[in-house]
């Protein structure tokens, strides 16, 4: 498993501990964000510090979690974008859809505000 999980309160941060992120990845990922969900977490952040390089099936995931846990009242958050990343983001305008920080404490703390 490529992820770690981290509890601060009644935030979950999942880290993503790879430099590429793909298909393989992306249903681990879904699994993972459902439990989480399905645990009770609403407030969710993942962070991508470590990825180097996402792909559609990767972006797809991120995309099925944040429609699970807003219809349940959440959010779902990003934190550490390589430029890769970035420019994938603002490719498929993703960038529009996820709420991103540029540290894994400025996404913990948005959930107060």
């Amino acid at each position: 498993m490529d992820y770690l999980q981290e509890t601060y309160e009644d935030v979950v941060v999942q880290v993503v501990d790879l430099t590429r992120a793909t298909l393989k990845e992306a249903e681990e990922l879904k699994y993972t964000l459902t439990k989480s969900i399905e645990q009770g977490y609403r407030k969710i952040v993942v962070d991508l510090s470590s990825c180097e390089f996402i792909d559609s099936s990767f972006l797809g995931a991120l995309v099925v979690s944040l429609k699970k846990v807003t219809t349940m009242g959440g959010d779902l958050r990003l934190v550490g974008f390589h430029p890769a990343v970035h420019s994938m983001m603002e490719l498929t305008r993703m960038h529009r859809v996820f709420e991103s920080f540029p540290t894994k404490e400025a996404a913990i703390r948005s959930f107060d505000q």
